[in-house]
């Protein structure tokens, strides 16, 4: 399975990033991964995301896990579980800070000829983080 993961300390509130996170017309402001997020980023509902990585096309996921402050899931895919990537947000308080960790799995059927053809997020997934944190830091 292809994956994709970061992680870093945040020296904020966990409501501070949850804000963040969840507020969908705001991430292009912080975010230079992120030029677009369409919807509410809300329990169960469905956003389309535009990335930088893919300008001209949108991503539409599934508020599929939301528990406040603590963890958030985004997932996508085909039908019949042929291929799914899930985008898993996690704020962990440790110490005097937060632990931010992001998390994306591709798995299914198609993954390993689907898998080939994705980018490396891995920069896009640290840039992310920084500006999270450059963000709730302030």
């Amino acid at each position: 399975m292809k994956s994709f993961r970061t992680r870093t300390m945040i020296h904020a509130s966990p409501d501070a990033i949850w804000s963040a996170l969840t507020d969908a017309a705001d991430y292009p402001r912080w975010n230079p991964t992120v030029t677009k997020v369409e919807g509410d980023i809300v329990s169960g509902g469905t956003i389309k995301v535009f990335a930088t990585i893919s300008p001209d096309r949108a991503f539409p996921v599934k508020v599929s896990r939301f528990e406040p402050g603590r963890v958030m899931e985004w997932s996508s895919g085909m039908p019949l579980g042929l291929f799914k990537g899930v985008r898993t947000f996690t704020i962990t308080p440790e110490g005097e800070g937060v632990a931010f960790e992001m998390e994306e799995v591709f798995s299914g059927l198609l993954e390993p000829l689907i898998g080939r053809t994705i980018p490396d997020l891995q920069p896009e997934f640290e840039k992310f983080a920084a500006a999270l944190k450059a963000e709730v830091e302030g």
